[in-house]
């Protein structure tokens, strides 16, 4: 039986119970597809990060209770909370391999950065399913890798309730954003996760690949703030660079420990 390390982080927030929690997990070489998943399902957190040190740089995965993606913001937040903190890495700038290319990550004190690559959403017919499993018609609908749903104001995008009785029917989708122009931070947005546990995400990084361009061009302006409205919230400080965007936050250590194997 071997021994593994893990931490449990909350991301894009500085208060305990906030934000989005992921597990992470260190490794020295990779374990097998299905035994992470099999630990990310065990996790039961919208995901699990597993990294491995390649040189000066690392190669980083995310899974889901169900399933490998392609791009996690908050896990990679939550990775470089553990590596920048706990991991005796002396650099103040983390390069993350993954499928979607390179991510790179800097430690800027009180918050954490992520550059990630840019989404713009584009406007659609929306299917039936969708159309059918929302609770309030959006000014716009537009896509990504995810659904993006405009609305008028914040309190439309607190008041909307999904159906998954017909959201689960989607098959073409990550997820579903709600998105509006905020009260207090320039845009909020909610996400929900058809055929998954997870059901409402609390705060979803990659979303803001697609967030962060539309506003940016909707707003006229390139810095943004952002707030997630799930139950736990969270707060992003956001940044528009064209084919790139940059997006950071804080996080909380909650948990740490070992899994066996």
């Amino acid at each position: 039986m071997n021994t593994y390390p893990i931490y449990k982080v909350d991301a894009f927030t500085n208060n305990l119970f906030g934000g989005n929690p992921a597990a992470v997990c260190p490794l020295k070489e990779w374990l097998s597809d299905d035994i992470m998943q099999k630990l990310a399902t065990e996790n039961n957190l919208s995901e699990t990060a597993f990294f491995v040190k390649e040189g000066e740089d690392f190669h980083i995965r995310w899974f889901t209770p169900e399933y490998e993606i392609d791009l996690c913001g908050h896990a990679t937040l939550a990775s470089a909370f553990v590596i920048f903190n706990y991991l005796d890495y002396s650099y103040g700038t983390i390069r993350f391999h993954c499928k979607s290319g390179l991510l790179e990550v800097n430690n800027l004190g009180e918050m954490i950065e992520l550059n990630f690559p840019s989404r713009m959403p584009e406007t659609i017919d929306a299917p039936e399913n969708l159309l059918n499993g929302i609770s309030l018609h959006p000014t716009h609908m537009l896509k990504s890798r995810d659904y993006f749903l405009v609305y008028d104001n914040e309190e439309l995008v607190k008041a909307f309730v999904p159906d998954f009785n017909y959201l689960n029917r989607l098959e073409d989708c990550i997820g579903i954003i709600v998105t509006s122009k905020g009260n207090e931070a320039d845009f909020v947005s909610r996400f929900f996760v058809p055929n998954s546990v997870i059901g409402e995400d609390p705060v979803t990084g990659s979303a803001h690949c697609s967030l962060i361009p539309y506003w940016a061009k909707e707003l006229g302006k390139t810095t943004l703030t952002a707030q997630q409205l799930s139950a736990r919230k969270g707060e992003l400080v956001c940044h528009y660079k064209g084919d790139r965007v940059t997006m950071a936050g804080k996080a909380v250590l909650y948990l740490k420990g070992e899994y066996y194997l």
